[in-house]
């Protein structure tokens, strides 16, 4: 019997001494975990925001794909909230309480099987050389229970930074695939209404024509502001010459205007016109980057139709603002190559 009673009285000392150190550990918990995605943070501040997109990057759908989601009303901003229920995943829900536009988003996830807790999640965007910093973090309280299981089971950063890192992995991954879709299509034969344009030529290559073109049209728009000149389009570039061999570019960026424009001796900016043409239409949509992609299709659609390029360069005209649209996959170019 004593024996038995040494053992009854270690055990309860080994109980005490456990319940000792759980109740000390922290009352609180807090990480995070983050990575630079080569996107805008307008995108991934979108993607995130919206509970409907969570499937798409959440690491916790990896683990029961089948598990039941419900939505809020709202899905988006302050008030959306969706919920989950699965064998694996439990019972919970999450809801936004604050937003900065593409910046920060607050949120609260409320787990209620296999255990009940509350946890307050953050996003932070931040814009960088390289493109944006996303930040996931997580923090909240531990009461005993809580203390308890990652007294033995490992704290709650060790059980759950794995899933925040492979989320941020997931997220990079379809916001970086959706920048990359386009697509060509070959309009066909159509005529283009032309008119006054304003420009300024200069050469180029394959290397350095975006921070080219850039500096172009920001020199055209100083002057068309300084002399009260008003757009009446969107701007264009006309290729005067281009080599494939060696990539060099001759090009004329411009942006229409309504009437002919007289402009003083030795100005840089001119004005000139288009006229009513017959030409071979191309529209890409996607980045720029591909616009080698769509000439050539352009240039092999005329050979294999028996069409003929006219003496007239070809052009290719920016039919939306990159500014109004912030995922290159939604940019629209038209190319037109005058035909006989």
């Amino acid at each position: 019997m004593k024996f038995l009673k040494y053992i009854l009285f270690f055990l309860l000392i080994a109980i005490i001494g456990t319940a000792i150190y759980v109740a000390v550990q922290p009352n609180e918990y807090e990480f995070s975990r983050s990575r630079n995605i080569n996107a805008p943070a307008v995108l991934l501040f979108n993607k995130v925001n919206d509970y409907k997109n969570w499937p798409e990057f959440s690491p916790w759908m990896e683990h029961e794909p089948n598990a039941s989601l419900s939505y809020g009303n709202k899905t988006s901003g302050v008030g959306g909230s969706y919920a989950w229920s699965g064998d694996i995943l439990g019972e919970g829900n999450m809801e936004t309480l604050a937003v900065t536009p593409n910046s920060n988003i607050e949120q609260r996830i409320e787990f209620i099987k296999p255990f009940e807790s509350e946890s307050d999640i953050t996003w932070h965007f931040e814009t960088t050389q390289t493109g944006t910093q996303v930040t996931w973090a997580m923090k909240g309280k531990q009461d005993f229970m809580t203390k308890l299981f990652t007294t033995f089971m490992g704290s709650i950063e060790e059980n759950t930074a794995p899933d925040f890192d492979r989320g941020l992995f997931k997220l990079d991954s379809i916001i970086t695939a959706s920048m990359k879709k386009f697509s060509i299509n070959i309009n066909g034969e159509t005529e283009y209404g032309g008119g006054f344009y304003m420009y300024k030529t200069t050469s180029a290559t394959g290397a350095n024509i975006s921070q080219i073109m850039g500096k172009q049209y920001g020199e055209i728009m100083a002057y068309m502001a300084k002399n009260n000149i008003v757009a009446n389009g969107m701007p264009f570039t006309i290729y005067n010459e281009m080599n494939p061999e060696t990539g060099n570019i001759i090009m004329s960026n411009a942006i229409p205007v309504m009437n002919k424009i007289t402009v003083e001796d030795g100005s840089e900016i001119l004005c000139g016109f288009i006229p009513n043409i017959k030409t071979l239409k191309t529209t890409l949509k996607g980045n720029y980057t591909n616009l080698p992609k769509a000439w050539e299709a352009s240039y092999k659609y005329i050979a294999e139709n028996g069409l003929e390029a006219a003496n007239f360069s070809p052009f290719e005209v920016y039919t939306n603002d990159p500014g109004d649209f912030p995922n290159p996959a939604d940019w629209i170019t038209e190319i037109y190559i005058p035909i006989k």
